[in-house]
């Protein structure tokens, strides 16, 4: 408090000021209000502009004097409601059972296999071809019990809007490990013995990551610095697909032996994502077709 004091009689500015004034937008800028307006953390968007009016009223801030002040707090604070209302909708999602009785969920099930296989008609909807895109077994569903509809949605979402990449990570997959075995000894082994991991599977289990770092606080940072005002699901499935691209990338400079170094190879590219969030300047930026929403590369 003696600090705050000092600082506030030698610049004339209350820490707020200080905040808005000495930190570029994004996170820098929006985590430090976010810890000095915890008990904000709640309010809704609407309330926004009031809540301003009435912080700028308590610290006998003159706003025709201090335009720029409020202009600052209002994008924080609609990033800070924005996040707290994207991990409600991202709960939602992951919360929700795939249904086969429900016909949009079964709808995304049929659109993710024709993304991803578009000249190969499925035969059945109980059908061994689902491993060929990296599902474990003849029924998509129980692969989706951990992270519920999330991670159906998380997956069309990269099939659709950066099927290139989709499809070629897709191929890769399910290439040889070893470069010497040629086509004929290859097509008598198991699909899951291909590069190392099944497409579905690791899509799914990349959700779960990027779940982690939402509810964690640690997409924070970039979530923040890519977002000019509210982050939206949107946001957080662009970021999935970049969280994918990079996986695969990182799992063949790792070169595991087989699918059995899937959990260390998922931990050390999670700590290498929290080390790389530690930065407030950080952006995960997708550098990629399905970027459409202006990400900038900090």
């Amino acid at each position: 408090r003696g600090l705050k004091f000092v600082a506030r009689k030698f610049t004339g500015r209350c820490e707020l000021q200080r905040i808005c004034y000495n930190n570029k937008h994004g996170a820098r800028r929006t985590l430090k209000i976010g810890r000095r307006l915890l008990h904000l953390h709640s309010i809704h968007p609407d309330k926004v502009e009031k809540t301003i009016d009435d912080i700028m009223a308590l610290k006998k801030i003159n706003p025709d004097t201090n335009p720029q002040l409020s202009i600052s707090l209002q994008a924080s604070l609609f990033q800070i409601v924005g996040y707290r209302n994207l991990v409600a909708e991202v709960e939602k999602l992951r919360k929700e059972p795939y249904d086969c009785e429900n016909s949009e969920h079964e709808d995304m099930l049929m659109k993710l296999w024709k993304e991803l296989r578009p000249d190969t008609p499925l035969s059945g909807r109980i059908s061994k071809q689902w491993c060929e895109i990296g599902f474990q077994g003849s029924d998509p569903k129980t692969d989706f019990r951990g992270m519920g509809l999330l991670g159906l949605h998380n997956l069309l979402y990269f099939a659709e809007h950066d099927k290139a990449t989709a499809l070629q990570m897709l191929h890769d997959s399910l290439q040889p490990k070893h470069k010497y075995m040629n086509k004929s000894e290859w097509e008598q082994k198991n699909i899951d013995k291909a590069i190392g991991y099944s497409f579905a599977i690791v899509g799914i289990n990349i959700t779960d990551l990027a779940y982690s770092l939402l509810v964690s606080g640690a997409l924070k940072t970039h979530l923040y610095n890519v977002a000019p005002e509210m982050p939206s699901l949107l946001h957080f499935q662009q970021t999935f697909c970049y969280l994918m691209q990079e996986f695969h990338r990182f799992w063949i400079e790792e070169d595991p032996s087989d699918i059995m170094e899937f959990n260390r190879v998922r931990s050390k590219f999670h700590r290498r994502i929290l080390r790389q969030l530690k930065n407030p300047d950080m952006a995960l930026c997708p550098h990629f077709s399905a970027s459409d929403l202006h990400l900038v590369n900090l």
